[in-house]
This record gives structure tokens, sequence and C-alpha cells, in this order.
């Protein structure tokens, strides 16, 4: 019980610390004290945010290394943008419409991710880190030839160009190859990406802290163990990547409803972006969700706070990197940090005592 009461209190610091955050933002924002360009970022913050949670699964919990996480953002951004602008007309409530894209955009993802697991999460270390990354290069090169269109005979599909859809007049181009899809609705807000925020955490923690949690940890820690125990190594693997995969899905429905026009460039769905989604796991602790947080807040808004520092921005973006790297991977940061907590703890129990 008391270890329950530990991890309830450790989950909803968790919860308020994005709670506090969110109001604080939109305290300087209704003051004026946030730019334009800060406020264009919040969005892509709260995607960035639940991509580096969701990824914080694979690589902290099961101790796996995947690289294919910007791959499964791509899936359900462009899932849940074809469907939202198929469907302007037939649903125009926008909630009701985003709440669909929503779980389109993440039953699209998930599923790759049960598609994919399956036969790579038999590989080990570099192998399934090359084979991951493999699968996302393939997700935006074949975005990148794909052309859809409608018509009144229904959809056309084409790998060339727009022209050989052979459309009728008045049909419309919806995926336009590498000029991807434009117009699609642009339904996310700031809230809505703190209660996906929320929501994802819940999801996480949950999992975490739950029997398949346990089952996955103990994969994680020896598989031959866990294995011997009677613990189906492929089912909880894949539960793990399946679920970790669907949030990135619900990342990319954030993302896309944010833009007017969504394209597969490597800048947003390749692999500089799986890598900067693993470092900030790597920066805010593995297996830390907390710490994936801060740091994905942290190096997102820092080169936009530093660009005033145009000659020194990115010294400073590294320099940074480097302190946070040793603050949480640090032998001597480690012992410091624990030998800090430990005596606050004991403050605060000798303080409840003398309350008592």
């Amino acid at each position: 019980m008391k270890k329950m009461n530990k991890t309830t209190k450790s989950n909803m610091v968790t919860y308020l610390m994005v709670i506090v955050i969110f109001i604080a933002v939109q305290a300087m924002v209704a003051t004026g004290n946030v730019s334009s360009l800060l406020q264009g970022l919040l969005v892509p913050l709260c995607a960035y945010v639940i991509l580096a949670v969701s990824l914080n699964l694979t690589v902290g919990i099961l101790g796996e290394l995947s690289l294919g996480h910007a791959g499964f953002m791509c899936v359900g951004a462009f899932t849940s943008a074809f469907f939202s602008k198929c469907a302007v007309e037939a649903i125009p409530a926008a909630g009701v419409r985003y709440l669909i894209a929503l779980l389109i955009g993440a039953a699209a993802a998930g599923i790759c991710g049960i598609v994919i697991g399956i036969p790579v999460l038999r590989l080990k270390g570099d192998y399934l880190a090359i084979v991951t990354l493999a699968f996302g290069e393939i997700i935006k090169n074949i975005v990148n030839i794909l052309f859809i269109g409608k018509d009144s005979k229904g959809f056309h599909f084409s790998t060339k160009d727009s022209m050989s859809l052979g459309l009728e007049d008045g049909g419309t181009v919806i995926v336009n190859g590498p000029q991807g899809i434009t117009g699609t609705p642009k339904d996310s807000t700031f809230v809505i990406g703190v209660v996906l925020i929320l929501v994802t955490l819940f999801i996480v923690l949950n999992l975490m802290h739950s029997r398949s949690g346990r089952a996955i940890m103990a994969i994680r820690d020896n598989r031959i163990a866990a294995e011997s125990v009677g613990i189906n190594i492929t089912k909880y693997k894949l539960m793990a990547f399946s679920v970790s995969a669907a949030l990135a899905g619900v990342a990319g429905v954030i993302y896309a409803h944010n833009l007017a026009t969504l394209t597969a460039q490597p800048k947003n769905f390749g692999y500089n972006m799986s890598i900067m989604i693993l470092v900030f796991v790597v920066l805010g602790g593995i297996g830390n969700m907390r710490g994936s947080i801060i740091a994905a807040i942290i190096l997102t808004l820092l080169p936009e706070l530093l660009r005033g520092l145009s000659d020194y921005r990115m010294l400073i973006y590294a320099v940074v990197l480097i302190v946070m790297m040793l603050f949480n991977w640090s032998p001597k940061a480690i012992e410091w940090r624990e030998r800090y907590l430990s005596r606050f703890r004991r403050k605060n129990n000798k303080s409840t005592k003398e309350a008592a």
C-alpha cells in the first residue's frame, strides 16, 4: 500500500507539473509576454512532448532502441489529414471531426506498429535500430510518390503524377506527392495539445505500473529469466511497441492539424526527427517520463529563445545539451542528487512528525 501511495504521488506530481506549465504559459500569453513566434511553437511543442513520452515507453521501459518514431508520426499525420480534408463538408463540427481524426491517426500508426513489430522485435540492439530507421525512411518516401484524387467516381490513386489520376472536371487532388496535403483544417490548439499530453501520460504511467508494465520491465532486465517464469515475450514487447506507435500517431495528428500544408520532408518526418526525439529521451533520463517532458520543452524552445544571439545560440544549445547529459548520467551528479533528495526526504519526514 505504501508503494502504491508513492507511485500515485509521483504520477500526480507529473500531472501537476504539466498543468502548472500550461497555466503559466496561458497567463504569459494573456499578458502579452510571449512573442507570436513562440506562440506558433506551442502546438508543435505538445506533439514533441507526446513523442518523447511515447518513445520512452519503447526505449526506457521496453529497453529497445527504435529510430523509426518519425515514421509512425508520419502515418498518423497523413491518415488523419487525409480524413479531415475529405470529411470537411460531411462533418462540419470541428470537434467531432478532430476526435475521429485522432482515433484514425492513432489506429493507423498502431496497426503499423503491430505489422512492423511482429518481425522486427525478434531483432536486438543495433539491428532493431537499423530496421526501424529504414521503416521511417520508407514511409516518408512512399508518401512522397503517392497521388490521390477524388471525383464523382470515387478515389483515384497513382504513383506517377497528378495528371495520371484521370480526374473529371471539378475533381480535387487530395494527396499531391511531394507537395503533400494542402488545406487541412487547423483544428489543433494548445489546450487540446495539453489535454492529449495528460492522456498520453495517463496511458503510459498506468501501463508502467500495471502487471503488463512489470512484465515488460522484466523482459528488459533479463529476457531469459522472464521467459523462464512464463512471461509471453512476443505479446508484451508487441504491446509496448504498438502503444508507443499509436501515441506517436496522436502526435502526428496534432502536428498535421496545425499546418496549412503537410509535406513529408526530412526535417519533419525524416531521420533527424527520430534522432531529435531520441535526444529528448536520453537527456531527460531513460525511463523518466517527467525528464522527457522537461527535455522536450527546453530543447524545443531554447533555439528560439536564443535567436537574438545569432552567433552564439548553437554554441549555448550544445553547452546545455552537455550539461543536461552530465547532470543525468554522470556518477558524481547522480550521487549528489541522491544525497540531496535523501536529505530533503529526512527533513520532510521530520517536519511531518513534529506537526503530528
